[in-house]
């Protein structure tokens, strides 16, 4: 008799999808911020794309949080930016009036981020209250009107911190501040003389906690609720889950991780208008959640970090960049969302797992 064939058995986060698409984008986020820390202390990385290195990891976080509410609740929401820029002037405003009192950097980022990221999980509660009683194009469009409403209140807002405390004037400049005093928003100018306190290693925490954040809620009881209400809502309420508190859920989680993704934008750049956080701002972090896959977390991610690079790139070949960008765009969308291709790769993947299980 020949001797028996030994089977190769594969640990659990190789076999199961759950456990594999953790460990890749775990390992693709500390990989890359292993690899550019290494570039940047050896003088290998130029200065435009260490400047670029903080605002992609803002953009990972934003649109994790955005596919959560689109690939995974199933909501289409066109105002994540309206959320970014909440975060971002609330820690633009709470770091700017700590900048007395608490001497470490690192401290007031943190303590920004943690504002950040409550004060705009309180405005997607206040927001979705209303707006998760609609579904479809309606949703969409009222999530986008309420982006629009937010930033205009921003471009209108006057506030300025001195020894006697914050001072608040709305459309017209009003505010008088006392020897010393300082404007922390100042109407559509937005936020001026910023101390940046932003680096990319709390980026790559903060990416880190939003995929750990996402995950567990993904495989947990209240996510397997949230995927059921979005695959067919008449079963999942005759089986007594509560629609409208699961979409919630996802709605809030989605505009925290926005909101802490903006304040860690916010306080990456010495001078921030509210026009940055416009339409088009959503819409990409759409088109990334889009063409990463909906639902596929390591998706998003790669197709972020490719469609925020590639512009710069492409720079030199700046007649034909956007032609480019465009067939770019399309394969990607093509390679990540074609049935065909995902069920031949599936196959292959089944394949090769027989004959290494024997």
């Amino acid at each position: 008799m020949g001797a028996e064939k030994k089977k190769i058995k594969l640990p659990v986060f190789l076999t199961k999808p759950r456990y594999r698409s953790r460990v890749a984008s775990f390992s693709i986020i500390l990989a890359g911020w292993l690899i550019l820390e290494i570039m940047m202390h050896t003088g290998n990385l130029s200065s435009l794309f260490t400047s670029l290195l903080v605002p992609v990891c803002c953009y990972i976080v934003a649109a994790i949080g955005l596919n959560l509410n689109v690939g995974i609740s199933g909501e289409l929401n066109l105002g994540q930016a309206c959320f970014m820029s909440v975060g971002a002037f609330t820690a633009v405003c709470l770091s700017g009036s700590m900048a007395g009192s608490v001497s470490s950097p690192l401290l007031r980022l943190i303590l920004a981020m943690v504002a950040g990221a409550v004060v705009a999980a309180f405005f997607g509660l206040i927001i979705g209250i209303p707006v998760l009683k609609l579904e479809g194009d309606y949703l969409a469009i009222v999530t986008l009107a309420f982006g629009q409403i937010i930033k205009s209140l921003i471009t209108n807002m006057y506030l300025g911190f001195d020894a006697a405390g914050f001072h608040f004037s709305f459309v017209d400049n009003k505010v008088e501040l006392q020897p010393g005093g300082k404007m922390l928003l100042n109407g559509p100018m937005g936020a001026t003389g910023t101390e940046r306190v932003s680096t990319f290693s709390a980026g790559v925490v903060l990416i880190l906690i939003s995929l750990i954040v996402v995950f567990h809620l993904m495989y947990s009881r209240s996510g397997r609720a949230i995927m059921a209400a979005r695959d067919n809502r008449i079963a999942a309420e005759s089986v007594g889950i509560e629609i409208f508190r699961t979409k919630m859920l996802a709605f809030i989680v989605s505009s925290c991780l926005a909101g802490a993704a903006g304040a860690l934008y916010g306080l990456n750049y010495s001078t921030l208008v509210p026009a940055k956080f416009d339409f088009n701002t959503s819409i990409l972090l759409l088109v990334y959640v889009v063409l990463g896959g909906l639902g596929n977390m390591t998706g998003t991610i790669i197709a972020t970090v490719v469609l925020v690079l590639l512009p710069e790139l492409l720079r030199s070949m700046q007649d034909y960049r956007m032609l480019i960008y465009a067939i770019v765009l399309i394969l990607i969308m093509l390679l990540t969302n074609n049935e065909t291709i995902r069920t031949w790769t599936m196959r292959i993947t089944r394949k090769l797992r027989r004959q290494t299980n024997g």
